[in-house]
């Protein structure tokens, strides 16, 4: 069985978090691995998801094809863009654990993905070991709304099975399940008053909005698969001016389609409704940002992931998740996919850190799969 080379992985990923890699901004991003990939022997394509959402540069798909007929075709992913902030990072080692300079985010989110699949590609052609075809999505904008997967071309999918790399869990941890998101944006509208002269004149947006919120009963965890959660408030200009706007934002996340819109209507109906009830006018935007899935857990997709676990000696670990990804939008169109740990640990923050050995052991699951794919 070959070897992670662990000098190499940990070069390159060092060199990965620091190029900029902004959300609809990852084009140096995309150059730089469209050359790793096309140097192995993929064909490198781009889609126009960048165009949709007005970033500079589409997904990045590639594709090798098999030399082993009947063998499963995989697909890899994991996304390009960071969190702020990101880009410039500079590693630092500290026993057998990878942090930035505290100016930065590390950028293991998802680089350690990136880079897992890099160099998981790399063994797999080093050991000469036949292989079904491989095809690699690497995703823009998906911090912030999983944007890029939701407007990449579908038709360009063909694989059997998916595997996005993209969660915290050390590597062994099998992602089969995450909820759909809804996004909801209600408006309360007042009635505009000087504060101080005549605000009996006015209609206060801020204290229907108060009121109309402390309605609202349920938020939270709501069970062990749906939560809800009021995230943004805002109104008001000034302190002598009764305000005669606010808006609240919020989301609500299930694994079970049913509840999700329940609790979805219940929320923005209840904010709603008592708006109006307390003398103000009330409306509501809804998003439904992307769909639940649940793998089975039985299926070819998991079934490989638990062989790749038996290669490289990982005790494998069946779980769900409360966060969306690009697995949600493979799902949805068509192709069974689930989360692969990576080891990222306090994403989206600058105290972010990944072990070394979850990077290097990213690579060997990546390997494991594709040996196992071609069994």
């Amino acid at each position: 069985m070959v070897e992670v080379n662990k000098e190499r992985m940990l070069a390159e990923f060092k060199e990965i978090v620091a190029i900029p890699c902004h959300t609809l901004q990852e084009k140096p991003v995309f150059d730089y691995l469209k050359a790793k990939l096309e140097a192995m022997g993929f064909a490198v394509e781009e889609d126009d998801a960048g165009k949709q959402l007005g970033g500079n540069c589409g997904n990045l798909w590639a594709f090798l094809p098999g030399n082993k007929p009947g063998a499963t075709a995989v697909l890899l992913s994991a996304h390009m863009d960071g969190v702020e902030p990101c880009g410039g990072t500079t590693v630092v080692q500290k026993d057998g654990v990878l942090y930035s300079d505290g100016t930065t985010i590390l950028g293991g989110d998802d680089k350690s993905g990136v880079e897992g699949i890099l160099e998981g590609l790399r063994m797999l052609l080093a050991s000469g070991e036949e292989h079904g075809d491989i095809q690699v999505l690497f995703t823009i904008a998906e911090e912030g709304g999983v944007n890029g997967s939701r407007c990449m071309d579908r038709t360009r999918l063909r694989a059997d099975v998916g595997y996005a790399l993209d969660g915290e869990g050390a590597p062994g941890e099998i992602v089969v399940g995450a909820p759909g998101q809804y996004k909801y944006k209600i408006s309360v509208h007042g009635k505009k008053a000087h504060g101080g002269l005549e605000p009996e004149k006015g209609i206060n947006a801020i204290m229907i909005a108060a009121k109309a919120l402390a309605d609202v009963k349920r938020y939270g965890r709501i069970d062990e698969e749906t939560t809800a959660n009021i995230g943004i408030i805002g109104g008001g200009v000034a302190t002598n001016v009764v305000p005669d706007l606010v808006v609240i934002e919020g989301d609500a996340r299930s694994r079970n389609n049913e509840k999700l819109a329940a609790i979805r209507d219940e929320i923005v109906n209840t904010i709603v409704t008592s708006a109006q009830k307390y003398g103000a006018q009330a409306e509501a935007k809804v998003d439904h940002k992307y769909s639940s899935f649940l793998v089975d857990k039985d299926s070819k997709v998991v079934a490989l992931a638990e062989r790749s676990c038996a290669i490289c000696g990982f005790a494998p670990n069946v779980t769900l998740t409360g966060g969306g990804s690009d697995a949600n939008f493979i799902n949805e169109a068509g192709v069974p996919c689930v989360i692969l740990g990576t080891g990222m640990a306090n994403v989206h923050t600058v105290e972010e850190f990944l072990k070394e050995e979850d990077l290097y052991n990213t690579a060997l699951m990546v390997y494991g799969i594709l040996l196992a794919a071609a069994e």
